[in-house]
């Protein structure tokens, strides 16, 4: 038979379900590994475009990766290798809770930044919980960075049918810890999606693992690329001095530092620095940027 082009909708077990043609085919890696796949946890994500070889009961073998356009990548720590979540997206949208789970805006810069050029929305679900100050003033300043912000729940359709139109006709990663709604969320703006919910634990207040791999989920109007709830995000093992052009209230500034290239840790004439003590960045924003950069650091000190 004739090679097919087909879209990854998601894998289990090495095996992967690709839609093409208005068919969905159970394939296989021929040969087991892909070219150029072996510095990865998994070689092929949902939204990947593979290149396969259809056969008989709707099955196949995947032959080659279409090049991406993009990815979103996190290190997975038991394997010690980055996992590619998902492919060929238009945007992250990280969601997060106001409580219950609390709010926890250091995994959102987790997120910006493991998502590199793509675009990060910020969505803060369970909007009927109340919201205190300080996570509003965190919302307003990742609006004021320029990530588009919004805030929704399920109980609320004037927040879902507002988002539904930002995301119209867009491919988009969905991430966020175990909990914060992200399966509850999806059901209100793609009904069709039916993906399975659950409860908070009360015990620790935190979420429950319920969607257990990253699958496409697409509509009429959305695509939808739902990934396994976490509870923590580490970031890829990258140079330390590109972790600072992902903070753009940083990498407006490190051209202006005497010393180059700069980590903004006690370098003298350090402009990020001196902005973090006169306030014009955030405290806790570059508390957030060093934590990542010690954690890399750690991570190469366990590689070596």
């Amino acid at each position: 038979m004739n090679d097919l082009v087909g879209i990854i909708e998601k894998g289990i077990n090495n095996i992967y379900t690709v839609f093409s043609e208005g068919e969905h085919y159970l394939c296989r890696i021929k040969g087991k590994k892909l070219p150029g796949s072996e510095a990865v946890y998994n070689p092929i994500a949902p939204g990947d475009r593979v290149i396969f070889t259809p056969a008989a009961h709707n099955s196949g073998m995947i032959s080659s990766l279409i090049p991406r356009r993009n990815r979103f990548v996190r290190w997975n720590m038991k394997r010690g290798l980055p996992q590619i979540m998902a492919a060929n997206i238009d945007a992250v949208m990280c969601t997060a809770s106001p409580d219950n789970p609390p709010f926890r805006p250091r995994f959102i810069d987790r997120v910006i930044v493991c998502a590199d050029s793509i675009p990060v929305i910020v969505v803060l679900n369970k909007a009927d919980l109340p919201i205190n100050d300080e996570t509003s003033a965190r919302m307003n300043h990742y609006r004021h960075l320029g990530y588009s912000v919004f805030q929704t729940s399920a109980y609320y359709t004037e927040t879902i049918e507002t988002l539904r139109h930002f995301l119209a006709g867009k491919t988009i990663a969905v991430v966020g810890q175990s909990g914060v709604g992200k399966s509850t969320l999806i059901n209100a703006l793609m009904p069709e999606a039916a993906q399975k919910t659950a409860t908070i634990s009360e015990k620790n207040n935190r979420g429950k693992h319920i969607t257990n791999f990253a699958v496409l989920l697409k509509s009429e109007y959305l695509t939808i690329i739902d990934t396994p709830g976490i509870r923590e995000i580490q970031v890829p093992i990258l140079d330390l001095h590109v972790i600072g052009s992902r903070f753009p209230e940083i990498a407006r500034l490190q051209e202006e530092c005497s010393f180059q290239p700069c980590l903004h840790r006690g370098e003298p004439d350090c402009a990020v620095t001196a902005a973090v003590e006169e306030g014009s960045i955030l405290a806790d924003r570059y508390e957030s940027y060093v934590r990542i950069l010690e954690s890399i650091e750690e991570l190469k000190r366990d590689a070596y």
